[in-house]
C-alpha cells in the first residue's frame, strides 16, 4: 500500500521497480480521498511518500491522524514500511520523536553522511558508505527516535536516514527522483513560491545543474537501496541480506 499526498510526488524510480518484482501497488490517494480509511489486510508492505504539509498539520489534514494509525499497525505487524520525506516523519512521530521546522529548509541537492558503522550494517542503507549528494526539498526534521538506528545526517539536517527493529525506514531525502519529476516540480508555482520563500541562494538554474552532475550517482544508490528494502518484502521475518562489500 502506498499513501500519497499529492500528484507531484509519486513512486518514481521506485514504481518500475516494484512491479519488475511482480507486486501489485495501491495508492491511497489522499488529495482526492482525504478521508479514506485504508487497512492493512491484505497488503506486505506500507510506503509513506511526501508531501508539503507538516505532521503537526492534523486540523487541516485529518488523513495524518489515519496514516499514523497505519505505521502503527505496520509496525507492530511487522510489515515493511518506508517513509520518504513526510513519510519518514510520520515514522519517526509515531515512534515518539519531535518533528518541527529545520534550522534551514534544504531544497536541491546537499551532502549527506552515513552514520557508520550503523549504516554499513544496516540491511537496507549499507550502500550508503561514503558522503554523496541526494536531493532534498523539505523544511521540517525529525529527532531521532529512542530505538531507531541512526544512519545518516548532514549539517543542517541531522535526521536524513533512520532504522526501527529491521522492519521500518526513514528516508528525509529523495532517491525516488528522476530528472522528470525534477523538472516539474520546477515547473510547479507551488514548489517555486517554497524555494522563492525559503531564502535560500539556490535558484531552479542551479538545481538543474547539478542535477546533471548529481543524479547519476543518486540514482545507482537509489537502485541499490530500494532493491535492498524490496527485498524484505517476501524475506521471512529476522532475514538479513549481507552487506556487499
Amino acid at each position: 500500500m502506498v499513501l500519497k499526498h499529492v500528484a507531484a510526488e509519486p513512486l518514481g524510480l521506485l514504481d518500475p521497480m516494484i512491479r519488475a518484482r511482480g507486486h501489485r501497488i495501491r495508492y491511497v490517494n489522499f488529495e482526492r480521498h482525504p478521508d479514506a480509511e485504508p487497512n492493512l489486510d491484505r497488503y506486505q508492505a506500507l510506503i509513506v511518500l511526501g508531501g508539503p504539509m507538516s505532521v503537526s498539520d492534523t486540523r487541516r489534514f485529518p488523513h495524518l491522524l489515519t496514516e499514523c494509525r497505519l505505521i502503527e499497525q505496520a509496525l507492530a505487524r511487522r510489515i515493511p514500511v518506508l517513509g520518504i520525506c513526510l513519510g519518514a516523519q510520520l515514522l519517526a512521530h509515531v515512534l515518539g520523536a519531535r518533528v518541527a521546522r529545520a534550522p534551514r529548509p534544504e531544497i536541491g541537492w546537499y551532502p549527506v553522511r552515513p552514520r557508520l558503522p550503523a549504516a554499513s550494517d544496516d540491511p537496507v542503507l549499507h550502500p550508503f558508505d561514503s558522503e554523496q549528494p541526494v536531493f532534498q526539498w523539505h523544511g521540517d526534521g525529525f529527532d531521532i527516535p529512542s530505538g531507531a538506528a541512526h544512519l545518516a545526517e548532514s549539517d543542517d539536517c541531522p535526521g536524513q536516514a533512520i532504522a526501527y527493529a529491521d522492519t521500518a525506514w526513514g528516508l528525509q531525502f529523495h532517491l525516488e527522483l528522476d530528472e522528470r519529476l525534477i523538472r516539474r516540480w520546477l515547473g510547479s508555482p507551488s514548489h517555486l513560491a517554497e524555494l522563492e520563500a525559503s531564502g535560500l541562494p539556490t535558484t531552479p538554474a542551479r538545481i538543474l545543474e547539478d542535477t546533471q552532475r548529481w543524479l547519476g550517482p543518486a540514482r545507482a544508490l537509489a537502485d541499490r537501496v530500494f532493491g535492498n528494502w524490496l527485498q524484505r518484502l517476501d524475506a521471512p521475518r529476522g532475514w538479513r541480506p549481507l552487506p556487499s562489500r
